[in-house]
C-alpha cells in the first residue's frame, strides 16, 4: 500500500516557516550537439510538490495559475515542470497520487503511444528524498510515497536504454524528463531546447547526467518554470504539474 508520510509534510512546512528552503540550480547544457536545461534539486533542501486540482475542483492547467495559488500563502514556485502524461480533459494516464487522494491507479499493461511503450515508470516523492522506479518494480515494492506521478516510458533503467530506442531514428521532439540519483538525494530535470530523439535523450541521463534511472514526461507540449533563468514556457494547457515551493 502506497502511504502519505506526516513527517514529510512536517519538515516541509518547519523548512519554510525557517526560510530554509534552498532554491534550485537551473543552467544549460550542451551535448551530443543539442541545448539542454538542467535543474538540479537535493528533495532534502528543496522539497518538490505535485499540483493538479485547485479547491474548485479544475485543473490548475498553467504555471501561473499554481504561482497564484502559492501567493496567498506567501509562497511561489521556484522551478516547475510539467509531470507526466494526461487525457483531454488534463486528468493523468498513469498513477497520481497526492497525500492519501489517488487520482488515478497504476497503469502497468502495454498500450498505444509514448506512456505504453514498456517499461515506463513512477516518480515517487518520499521523505526527502526522489526515486525513478520502473512500474512493475513499483508495484512489487510499494514504496512509502507523498505524491506520485506516473510517466512513460522509461528512459534509462539500472543504466540501461530503454531497449525500444533506436539510434537513427528521426522522430524528434522538444522533450523533457527526470532522473534520479540511486541514493535518492537528488533529483535532474531536464528539458530540450530543440528537437532531439529519445534514443538521444536517453543518453544524455545516462552519459551526462549519471544517473541509474530516468523518466519522459511528454514531448512537444514540454515546459519548464526557471523564475532564476528568466524562463517561465507558455502553451497548451497542462495535466500533472511538478514544482519546488519556497518563501516569497
Amino acid at each position: 500500500m502506497i502511504r502519505a508520510s506526516a513527517a514529510w509534510l512536517v519538515a516541509w512546512l518547519s523548512m519554510l516557516a525557517a526560510g530554509a528552503v534552498a532554491a534550485p540550480g537551473c543552467s544549460d547544457l550542451e551535448f551530443d550537439g543539442s541545448s539542454f536545461t538542467v535543474c538540479r534539486i537535493n528533495p532534502q533542501d528543496t522539497p518538490l510538490r505535485l499540483f493538479l486540482y485547485r479547491d474548485n475542483g479544475l485543473p490548475f492547467g498553467t504555471f501561473f495559475n499554481v504561482d497564484e495559488m502559492l501567493a496567498q500563502q506567501g509562497e511561489k514556485l521556484s522551478f516547475a515542470m510539467n509531470a507526466g502524461m494526461y487525457h483531454r480533459d488534463r486528468s493523468p494516464v498513469g498513477l497520481y497520487l497526492d497525500g492519501d487522494t489517488v487520482e488515478q491507479r497504476l497503469i502497468t499493461s502495454p498500450g498505444p503511444g509514448n506512456f505504453g511503450l514498456l517499461p515506463n515508470g513512477v516518480l515517487c516523492l518520499g521523505d526527502g528524498r526522489a526515486d525513478v522506479i520502473e512500474s512493475l518494480r513499483f508495484e512489487r515494492e510499494a514504496p512509502t510515497c507523498r505524491f506520485a506521478t506516473q510517466s512513460g516510458p522509461m528512459l534509462v533503467i539500472d543504466g540501461d536504454l530503454h531497449p525500444r530506442f533506436l539510434p537513427d531514428s528521426t522522430s524528434r521532439y522538444v522533450r523533457n524528463g527526470v532522473g534520479t540519483s540511486a541514493d535518492g538525494r537528488e533529483a535532474i530535470f531536464a528539458i530540450s531546447n530543440t528537437p532531439v530523439t529519445f534514443h538521444q535523450f536517453g543518453r544524455l541521463f545516462r552519459d551526462a547526467l549519471g544517473v541509474p534511472n530516468a523518466l519522459y514526461f511528454d514531448g512537444n507540449i514540454s515546459r519548464l518554470h526557471a523564475p532564476e533563468l528568466n524562463r517561465s514556457d507558455a502553451g497548451f494547457p497542462m495535466g500533472p504539474i511538478i514544482g519546488a515551493v519556497t518563501s516569497q
